[in-house]
């Protein structure tokens, strides 16, 4: 570069940035917001917190926790499961399946969870005994429903019913997000419909599949404190009620349940978050600064040969 195309080069620009007052001024008002309201909670006797210390870490809590999750497990296993299943029959190409599917979707979806648990925990008076074997014949199986009586058992089916439902929606949304073409060239293949959706579609429905799910993940394990409708009281929300009903303090054992909920929640979450970047690998084609300025290298290194 000559002397002469130095000096006819432009001064670089000093870009000055923007200031943004009222950014500074509004968190400083939420900040001091916030400090009030934690003050005077931490000196409002109505919290109890010498209650609250005492119950955080009691057994009947923790036994209440590890119900919880049990609760959650095995309820969001039925309505995955279950949800899969469903949602394949609402795509089937048998009308009969498609039927079957959305009226199932339309009973579970259009009646609240406490309603629905509220009559699994009228179950037994119900249906007293259910009799399983030949229709005009010999009898298999016999359950006594009314002396069952296994309220965990009813939470779980029914929490797992219900979540099915909204499973199934989720489910379908990712299948239908894979493009038409998949399934033309595994149909091309030789592939049968059902072959198409368990080996092409829904492994690439993941991606749509999985962020859904964790949320209602973290939807059910508070919904497990609704199982007082059935009624189950072993979960962290009953044990919690059981307690102050006896020693008269619910606000305290209330932040108790809460504060469990909460870290419970948390860790989901972060599992959550992993388990999204894991499925959305390769979705990105956004290059790292270093790709970037191996790019821009090679394409000045061919401007001057």
């Amino acid at each position: 570069m000559s002397e002469r195309d130095s000096a006819t080069d432009p001064a670089p620009i000093k870009a000055v940035p923007l200031r943004h007052p009222g950014r500074w001024i509004a968190a400083a008002i939420i900040l001091v917001l916030l400090a009030l309201f934690l003050y005077g909670a931490a000196t409002n006797k109505a919290y109890g917190w010498d209650t609250y210390w005492k119950y955080l870490f009691d057994s009947r809590i923790e036994s209440g926790v590890l119900v919880t999750l049990e609760l959650t497990v095995l309820a969001m296993a039925i309505g995955v499961a279950l949800g899969v299943v469903l949602a394949v029959m609402r795509l089937s190409p048998n009308p009969v399946l498609r039927s079957v599917a959305w009226v199932y979707l339309w009973i579970f979806r259009g009646t609240p969870i406490f309603v629905q648990l509220t009559f699994w925990g009228l179950f037994p008076s119900l249906y007293k005994v259910i009799i399983l074997g030949v229709p005009f014949g010999p009898q298999l199986v016999q359950l006594d429903i009314q002396n069952l009586r296994n309220w965990f058992l009813f939470a779980v089916i029914g929490l797992g019913l219900n979540e099915a439902a909204y499973m199934a929606e989720i489910v379908r949304a990712g299948i239908t997000s894979v493009g038409e073409g998949q399934r033309e060239a595994s149909v091309a293949l030789g592939m049968s419909w059902g072959q198409t959706m368990r080996r092409t579609v829904l492994p690439q429905a993941m991606r749509v599949i999985i962020p859904p799910t964790g949320n209602e993940l973290i939807s059910m394990l508070k919904t497990t404190s609704l199982v007082a409708a059935i009624p189950l009281t072993t979960d962290v929300f009953g044990r919690a009620r059981d307690i102050y009903a006896v020693n008269l303090q619910p606000i305290p054992l209330l932040l108790v349940a809460a504060t469990w909920y909460l870290v419970v929640t948390s860790v989901l979450m972060v599992g959550q978050y992993y388990l999204e970047r894991y499925y959305s690998r390769g979705m990105s084609r956004q290059l790292t600064s270093k790709q970037l300025r191996a790019l821009a290298d090679a394409q000045v290194s061919e401007v001057g040969k």
